[in-house]
């Protein structure tokens, strides 16, 4: 080892970066394809435009659309447990105990959580074109809970906190096992929210659209922004991508180049 011209750790050095660049250049090229097949995709609003297209379209049927609109509940929206004067489409109600249990190997009390319920709600709701508060254009919204994507809002999270009295720590002396806190939380998709979603579009009727899961396997997915915004999002990742791969390239790229320099400086003072 001692023979050897350069350390090891600086050759493990320029290893790992160029390791790390063929890595970060992977993901780059993938989201780049990504990136291309979204913006492939048609995006539309619920407006007379998206009606003309149905109607012109085989079996007024639009395979995978992006539409986007204002959340507007079909009937009456569910209201928030917590939140005063907040409504949604899709509730989501989530609670769960935090214990902790002697380990009598360690001599120490370990954490685990138990008791956890989750409950998910929604009712029928519809996408409305922004600045329009009465019209007969709308995109229902079919099946929503089927959707992918994290378009729910977290409107209330608490953490409640377990009060120790006499009985609680007796019963912790007989058991081994006492409970910590209570969490709860609510996210609701919140009435009059910006939404995209992404799917396949038939017009019933005439007038009425509907935005559903597709039939050639694509995804159905839910976001919670508006169409740019969410296309900007995945530009920042490919960018972030793109500059670390420049980074790692070009730090294993300016360690080689060092190393390089010193053996062939080492060769001319021995020749000398």
């Amino acid at each position: 080892m001692g023979d050897l011209p350069v350390n090891p750790l600086v050759i493990i050095g320029v290893g790992s970066s160029f390791a790390f660049s063929g890595l970060f250049y992977h993901l780059y090229q993938e989201k780049k394809k990504e990136l291309k097949r979204l913006k492939e995709i048609p995006i539309f609003k619920p407006d007379q435009h998206l009606v003309r297209v149905l109607k012109a379209s085989p079996y007024k049927r639009l395979q995978y659309v992006a539409v986007e609109g204002l959340v507007q509940a079909d009937g009456e929206p569910l209201a928030s447990q917590f939140v005063p004067r907040c409504f949604g489409v899709i509730q989501k109600i989530s609670s769960e105990e935090h214990w902790k249990y002697w380990n009598s190997f360690s001599r120490t009390w370990n954490s685990r959580t138990m008791n956890k319920k989750e409950a998910k709600t929604s009712v029928p709701f519809s996408l409305v074109s922004p600045g329009v508060y009465i019209t007969d254009l709308y995109v229902k919204v079919q099946n929503p809970l089927e959707a992918s994507g994290c378009y729910l809002e977290r409107v209330y999270h608490r953490v409640r906190r377990a009060e120790e009295g006499l009985v609680n720590v007796v019963m912790q002396g007989l058991s081994g096992e006492k409970p910590v806190a209570m969490e709860e939380s609510e996210e609701l998709l919140r009435v009059g929210s910006t939404l995209t979603g992404f799917g396949e579009v038939v017009l019933e009727g005439g007038q009425v659209m509907r935005l559903q899961a597709p039939q050639d396997g694509r995804k159905f997915i839910l976001v919670p922004t508006d169409y740019r915004s969410f296309i900007d999002r995945h530009e920042s990742s490919a960018n972030m991508w793109k500059t670390l791969t420049a980074l790692t390239g070009l730090t294993g790229v300016s360690v080689l180049a060092a190393v390089i320099y010193n053996l062939v400086g080492k060769q001319d003072d021995r020749s000398k």
